[in-house]
């Protein structure tokens, strides 16, 4: 209870913002307000451990699983409809891949409780036998849908989306992946075929609003935020030029937004873009409050075991 109280007491000033209609959430009991909490992270790299004691006060002691895992535990006491994601790279970055070969990580992220993660450039370090070697250890799905598998040993093992449900709220979660060309050696990827990140989101974005009846869509893009070259693909570019996704999960660039980006997207409507650093040193959080099966409100923090920095929006 200790701990609690001293994490609550720390919880940074909120800051209104006008990104969807605000409502009054205590108002009338007919209003059904159903409330979904989406937490996520980003480019692991395999930091299983805090960082050493040091003087980088940014760093020191900080990041590593077993902080994440206590709070995640409080955050599951307090909230009934959680859904927790990861962006890709959970491999390599220290000593226990080198060692384990990613092992440690998916067995960590399990017992975790990870719902489902998309792939990064560096689960490929070990090539497509060494990560395929590593599926037995994780009991969460990992989606992706612009990579094509067809005529390698992965083929069949990685879904485009998956499907969940929290509270009577119908949620579709597409992973995305950025080039492999010249991030891991051609032989790592084999055969597997790149396909047009844009092009292929708005194809199950259309899948999981139209086909699914999905209420809120989710992708997980291990594209990087953003590049000096507005045609590379990216999270921005992804928000602007799609429909249909109501949030994108970001990672590769080690990105840390203080709070999720708002952007229009092509059909003039707010997408939220959020990336949270890397290591495990922030645990995202976006709690979303749907009325009748409509997003109406929403809330995003930025934590990791001694801080919390919130936004209404």
């Amino acid at each position: 209870m200790e701990n609690r109280r001293s994490f609550l007491k720390k919880a940074g000033a909120a800051s209104l913002l006008t990104m969807i209609p605000a409502v009054d959430l205590l108002a009338g009991q007919n209003q059904e307000i159903k409330k979904v909490t989406i937490l996520h992270t980003n480019d692991q790299h395999s930091r299983i451990e805090p960082f050493e004691i040091s003087t980088n006060e940014r760093l020191s002691n900080k990041g590593g699983f077993a902080r994440r895992a206590n709070l995640l535990q409080s955050i599951r006491q307090q909230e009934k409809n959680v859904l927790l994601l990861d962006a890709g790279d959970a491999f390599q970055g220290t000593p226990y891949f080198n060692m384990f070969g990613g092992e440690l990580e998916f067995k960590l992220m399990s017992k975790l409780g990870y719902d489902v993660m998309t792939l990064g450039n560096h689960e490929f370090d070990n090539g497509l036998e060494g990560l395929k070697k590593q599926f037995p250890h994780k009991n969460f799905p990992i989606v992706n849908a612009n990579y094509d598998f067809t005529n390698t040993i992965m083929d069949g093992l990685v879904k485009p989306y998956e499907i969940f449900w929290r509270d009577g709220i119908k949620i579709g979660v597409f992973g995305l992946g950025v080039h492999l060309k010249g991030l891991v050696g051609d032989n790592a990827f084999g055969e597997t075929k790149f396909l047009n990140p844009i092009e292929i989101a708005q194809d199950y974005s259309r899948i999981l609003n139209e086909d699914e009846k999905c209420d809120l869509v989710i992708c997980l893009s291990h594209l990087g935020y953003e590049y000096s070259d507005p045609e590379t693909p990216s999270d921005i570019l992804l928000a602007r030029k799609t429909s249909g996704i109501n949030l994108i999960i970001g990672g590769h660039t080690h990105t840390f937004l203080e709070k999720p980006e708002s952007l229009l997207n092509k059909d003039g409507k707010m997408v939220l873009v959020n990336q949270v650093g890397y290591a495990g040193l922030f645990l995202g959080r976006i709690d979303f409050y749907f009325q009748y099966g409509k997003v109406v409100q929403t809330k995003s923090f930025a934590l990791n075991d001694y801080a919390v920095d919130e936004t209404w929006a």
